[in-house]
């Protein structure tokens, strides 16, 4: 069992919350029972299980550690002072796992995705918690993706990571450097590329609005300067949505959150899904 918090494995484990080592180690941290157990069933296997037994209520911890040393991770007892130490959480669950960083490739994202898809092209975000919210709810919208235009906020982040409830291991996730690159990708494959703005383009729920029919790749801006100038060009069609009180803007997860339910009535989804 591991005791003490300066043990080589704990050290470099804790170094995982700064970017630069999660690169450096090509791997990441998470814990959380719900979210581990969305990393096993998307297929993900944990290089290293760190775990501490008399922090675990109920079965299901101790059932995920079984079913993680089964599929070939190492684990590694760690005494509770440990396992506070390296926990973010209030009350640890007692499971903290470590997994290899993953990403798809745009191509094969496209080909996969079905007819109609919606993909989320996000703009430079800086905020890893509207990372987290914005592939939860592309998550519950059945999106076929996520598209990172670089510099990006890591989706590996420990905040991304718990902001996404574990869906960040169920959505194809594909990095993008060059715009030009990816939107004329995106248009061969017959995708129409709209842009969000909160004082350009039509609201979304117009009945002759037609910016979110069919194939869609919604592009959405970064925090505090929304979509840079040199997307601009490429986007098809731009959407709005009200700003009724003195706000004068929407934070962009929420905004992102209604266009893709927006898209999910605007192809019909409503009836699927019920």
């Amino acid at each position: 069992m591991i005791t003490s918090t300066k043990n080589p494995k704990i050290v470099t484990l804790r170094k995982l919350k700064q970017r630069k080592h999660r690169r450096a180690q090509n791997r990441f941290s998470v814990e959380g029972l719900q979210l581990l157990g969305m990393a096993l069933e998307g297929g993900h296997a944990p290089l290293e299980i760190f775990y501490c037994q008399e922090e675990f209520v109920g079965g299901a911890a101790a059932t995920l550690l079984e079913k993680f040393i089964k599929v070939g991770g190492s684990a590694y007892a760690v005494n509770p002072q440990v396992m506070s130490a390296l926990s973010e959480r209030e009350s640890p669950q007692g499971i903290i796992a470590t997994f290899s960083l993953f990403e798809t490739k745009l191509n094969d994202m496209l080909d996969a995705a079905p007819d109609p898809s919606l993909l989320l092209a996000l703009d430079r975000l800086q905020d890893p918690g509207n990372l987290g919210t914005l592939i939860r709810t592309a998550d519950a919208v059945a999106a076929a993706g996520i598209i990172l235009i670089e510099p990006c906020v890591d989706p590996f982040d420990p905040k991304t990571v718990r902001g996404s409830m574990g869906s960040l291991f169920s959505l194809p996730l594909a990095r993008a450097n060059e715009p030009k690159a990816l939107f004329e990708s995106l248009r061969k494959r017959g995708y129409r590329i709209t842009g969000a703005d909160g004082y350009r383009g039509e609201i979304p729920w117009r009945a002759q609005n037609q910016a979110l029919s069919g194939c869609t790749a919604l592009v959405l801006g970064n925090e505090a300067r929304g979509l840079s100038q040199d997307l601009r060009p490429y986007l098809n069609d731009w959407l709005r949505l009200p700003l009724l009180g003195r706000a004068e803007s929407l934070n962009v997860a929420v905004a992102g959150g209604v266009l893709m339910y927006q898209w999910l009535q605007a192809n019909g989804e409503w009836a699927n899904s019920e």
